[in-house]
C-alpha cells in the first residue's frame, strides 16, 4: 500500500505546483497524509430543501434547487459584481459574486437547474446570497442528503481554487485513488481492546458522513488515536529515562539543610510544602536524575521549597541554579533567596544581562571554581563562557518563558545530567499537564503560608470611575499602595481601550499628592527597575504598568490591583495579574475595570475571576473557553502540540483513556519490541522523527 506520508500531493490529480505551494504554504499539506488529515472544522445538514418563499431573516445555510433566468454585471472597478437572478417558482432571489465573475458566467447557464447552497441575507426589498455553492441537480447525490464538512481556508487559497469544496473534491479525489481504504495504525490487541471503528472507516466517514451517528464514532477514533500516540511517545521516553539515564545521588541531608531549616526558617512550613520537600528529597536520594514539576499559586511558597532543593545539592557537594525568564524575576529571586539564608556561609551570585563586564570577570572563574554555591539569574546561565564545577541542581523558573533549546544548553553544563525541578505559578490543568509535562512527576503546593486572606476580586464598568477613584484614595490613606496595570502602551485610534499613557496623566492629576510612577516594557532596564524601585521602597503609592508587572515584582504593602479593559486579558493571564497582591495579611482586592459591551464568553471569563481565586479551577475554565492553542506557552512545550482534531478543554477522558492504554501496552512491551507492536513502533518513528527529542531533558 501507498505510504501517505511519503507521496507528495502533487501526486494527486487536480493538484499542480501552484495548488501544491499554496497548500503548503497555507495549510501544511505536503503529502497525502497531510490532506487527509486535514480535517473539517464543522458540518452543516444538508437533507433539507427550502423554497424561496420560507426564506426569513437571520436564517442559517439554506439549500434551493431552480433556475438561473438571468446574469447581470454591475458596478465598476473594486465594486464590480456579477448578478444572477435565480428562482424556484415560489419567487426569486439574487446570486452574487464579487470574485471570479467571468469563471462563473462560463461555468453556469441561465435556464439549467441547479442546487444552491449558502446563507442568505436581506438587501433593500429582496434576499440575496453571495458566493453560494453551485451543483448541477444530477449531483443531488454527492452534494445533498446529508452532513456536509466544511474545511478552514485562507483568502489565498480561495484566489487559488482551493476553498472548501476544492478541499473536499481533493479528500474524495484521494480516497477514490486509494480505493477507499486507509492503512490501519493500531495493532490488532488495541483495537481489540479499545473496540473503535477502524482507520479506514474513520477516515470515510470523518470527511463523508454517511449519518451523525458514524461521524461521531470516526472523531472518536481520530481524537484517541491522536492522543494515545502523544501519550506513548511521552511515557515511553520517560520509562527510558529511568531506565538508562544515570542520575546523581545526593544521600545526604546534611549540615547546610539542617541548619537553615531549624534556625533560619522565618516560618513553619505549610503541610503541602513539606509534602512537596519529602517528594524531591526521594527523587535526589535515589539515584535516578530527578524531573519534576512544582506547580503553585502565586505567593505559595515555591521559591522557598526551590532553595531547600538546593541546599540539599550543596549537602552533597554541588552546585545548582535558578533560571528566571525575567531579569525583574531574577533579581527578584536572588533578593529572596539573600534575605532567607542571612549570614549562612553559602556564596550566592546573580548573573543577568546586565552584569557589568568587570563583575562578571570576577563571577566566571568563581563559578567554574565551584567557589559559588547558588547561581541565580536569566538566559545569562546558558551562555557557553557560563562553566560550572558541578552542577547538581538546576531549577527552572516558569519554563514555558523559555524555548527547548535553551532549556537543553543548561543541561548539558554538567557530564551526568542533573537534577531538573520546573517550577510555575501559572497553574496548568490536568489535560494540559499530562500533554506538556507528562514525562515529569508532578508536585502541587496547594495551600497558602498561614494569615493570608484570599483576595476580594469586584468587576467595575469603566463608566463608575468616581467610586474607584475614592476607594483607591482611601487605601492610600491608610498607607497601602496600588497597581494600575493596563493593556497598551500608546492609543490607537482603531482600538477602542484606555492606554498606559492617557491613564498617567489621569492619576498623576486625580492623585496629584501622591507620588504616581510608570513602567512598561520598552523602557531601558535600568530606567525600568529606577521606577520600580520607588514602588518597592514605598517613595511612590500607585505604580502604573503593563503586563511587564505579571511575574516577578512583590511588594507586600500593595493592597489593590485595577486591571483596566479587563475584557482584553485572558484568565490566566488576570490571575498572575492578581497575584501581586495579597502578600500580607491585609485585606487585599483586585477590580477589573471593562466597558459595559462585552460579549458572553468575556462575562463568564470575568464572573469566573470575581467567583474563585483557585488557579487550577481558573486554568480548567479558561482551557475550556479558550482551546489549549491559546494558551500561553503550549507553542514552545517541547511536544509543541499541534492537535487536529482532540480538543484538550473537552476531550479529558479520551486522553486519560488513551494514556491508560499506552500504560498498559508499554507495561507489556516497554521497548515495542514486538512484531505485534512493530505498527506502533513504525507509527511514533512517523509522527516524531521530525521533532528533536525534547523529552529525553525535561
Amino acid at each position: 500500500m501507498i505510504e501517505l506520508h511519503k507521496r507528495s500531493i502533487t501526486y494527486l490529480p487536480g493538484v499542480g505546483p501552484k495548488k501544491a505551494e499554496i497548500l503548503l504554504k497555507e495549510a501544511k499539506i505536503s503529502s497525502f497524509e497531510d490532506l487527509l488529515y486535514y480535517f473539517p472544522y464543522k458540518y452543516i445538514d444538508r437533507s433539507r430543501f427550502y423554497t424561496v418563499s420560507e426564506i426569513k431573516e437571520n436564517m442559517p445555510y439554506i439549500q434551493l434547487k431552480g433556475r438561473i433566468l438571468s446574469f447581470e454585471t454591475l458596478g465598476e472597478g473594486r465594486a464590480r459584481r456579477l448578478v444572477a437572478r435565480f428562482t424556484d417558482g415560489t419567487g426569486a432571489l439574487d446570486l452574487v459574486w464579487f470574485k471570479g465573475i467571468a469563471y462563473v458566467k462560463d461555468k453556469y447557464s441561465i435556464g439549467k437547474e441547479y442546487i444552491v447552497f449558502g446563507k442568505p441575507a436581506e438587501f433593500g426589498h429582496t434576499y440575496n446570497i453571495a458566493h453560494p455553492d453551485i451543483d448541477p441537480v444530477e449531483q443531488a447525490g454527492q452534494v445533498a442528503g446529508g452532513l456536509t464538512p466544511y474545511y478552514n481556508t485562507t483568502e489565498k487559497m480561495k484566489k487559488s481554487f482551493l476553498n472548501s469544496r476544492a478541499i473536499q473534491n481533493l479528500q474524495f479525489t484521494l480516497l477514490k485513488l486509494l480505493d477507499w481504504q486507509v492503512p490501519e495504525t493500531l495493532p490488532s490487541d488495541v483495537l481489540e481492546r479499545i473496540k473503535m471503528v477502524s482507520m479506514t472507516e474513520a477516515m470515510r466517514n470523518i470527511h463523508f458522513p454517511e449519518s451523525a451517528e458514524q461521524l461521531k464514532k470516526a472523531q472518536l477514533r481520530l481524537k484517541f488515536d491522536e492522543l494515545f500516540f502523544i501519550q506513548l511517545n511521552i511515557l515511553q521516553t520517560a520509562a527510558y529515562r529511568k531506565l538508562k539515564l544515570k542520575g546523581l545521588a545526593f544521600p545526604l541531608v546534611g549540615d547546610k539543610f539542617n541548619t537553615f531549616y531549624k534556625e533560619y526558617l522565618p516560618f513553619e512550613l505549610t503541610d503541602a510544602q513539606k509534602r512537596v520537600i519529602k517528594e524531591i528529597r526521594r527523587d535526589m536520594g535515589s539515584g535516578r536524575q530527578m524531573n519534576r514539576l512544582l506547580q503553585g499559586d502565586v505567593g505559595s511558597g515555591k521559591t522557598l521549597v526551590g532553595l531547600l532543593s538546593m541546599l540539599l545539592a550543596i549537602d552533597n557537594d554541588y552546585q545548582a541554579c535558578m533560571m528566571a525568564p525575567t531579569e525583574i524575576l531574577a533579581n527578584q529571586h536572588y533578593v529572596t533567596v539573600m534575605n532567607f539564608l542571612g549570614d549562612m556561609d553559602i556564596k550566592v551570585a546573580l548573573l543577568t544581562g546586565s552584569t557589568k563586564k568587570r563583575d562578571r570577570a570576577k563571577l566566571l572563574p568563581a563559578i567554574a571554581s565551584g567557589e559559588i554555591n547558588i547561581v541565580i539569574g536569566t538566559h545569562a546561565l546558558i551562555e557557553e563562557t557560563v562553566v560550572f564545577s558541578s552542577l547538581g541542581l538546576a531549577i527552572i523558573d516558569e519554563q514555558h518563558r523559555f524555548g527547548v533549546e535553551q532549556r537543553a544548553r543548561l543541561w548539558k553544563k554538567n557530564e551526568v545530567v542533573p537534577h531538573v525541578l520546573v517550577m510555575t505559578a501559572t497553574p496548568i490543568p490536568r489535560t494540559l499537564a499530562m500533554t506538556l509535562y507528562g514525562d515529569l512527576d508532578v508536585s502541587v503546593i496547594d495551600q497558602l503560608p498561614p494569615g493570608r486572606k484570599p483576595v476580594l476580586t469586584l468587576h467595575r464598568y469603566d463608566n463608575r470611575k468616581k467610586e474607584l477613584f475614592e476607594f483607591l484614595r482611601k487605601e492610600i490613606q491608610t498607607g497601602r499602595q496600588v497597581y494600575v496595570v493596563y493593556p497598551l502602551i500608546e492609543g490607537s485610534e482603531k482600538v477602542d481601550y484606555k492606554n498606559l499613557e492617557e491613564g498617567y496623566e489621569v492619576f498623576t492629576e486625580i492623585f496629584s499628592e501622591y507620588k504616581v510612577c510608570m513602567v512598561h516594557g520598552r523602557m531601558k532596564a535600568a530606567d525600568k527597575e529606577a521606577e520600580m524601585q520607588k514602588f518597592v521602597s514605598g517613595e511612590a503609592q500607585i505604580l502604573m504598568a503593563t503586563t511587564v508587572i505579571e511575574v516577578g515584582v512583590n511588594v507586600p504593602n500593595a493592597s489593590v490591583m485595577v486591571i483596566e479593559s479587563a475584557e482584553r486579558f485572558g484568565l490566566s493571564q488576570l490571575h498572575q495579574l492578581r497575584g501581586r497582591v495579597g502578600r500580607g495579611a491585609d485585606q487585599s482586592y483586585c477590580v477589573l475595570v471593562s466597558s459595559y459591551k462585552l460579549s458572553n464568553e468575556t462575562r463568564k471569563r470575568l464572573e469566573i475571576m470575581v467567583q474563585t481565586n483557585n488557579g487550577f479551577e481558573i486554568a480548567e475554565a479558561d482551557l475550556r473557553l479558550r482551546g489549549h492553542g491559546d494558551l500561553e506557552g503550549t507553542r514552545q512545550s517541547g511536544i509543541g502540540i499541534d492537535l487536529k482534531i482532540a480538543n484538550l478543554g473537552s476531550d479529558g477522558q479520551i486522553l486519560q483513556y488513551a494514556r491508560d492504554i499506552a500504560n498498559a501496552v508499554l507495561n507489556d512491551d516497554p521497548e515495542l519490541k514486538q512484531d505485534a507492536h512493530s505498527l506502533l513502533k513504525e507509527r511514533l518513528r512517523i509522527l516524531f522523527s521530525r521533532r528533536i527529542n525534547w523529552g529525553m531533558i525535561s
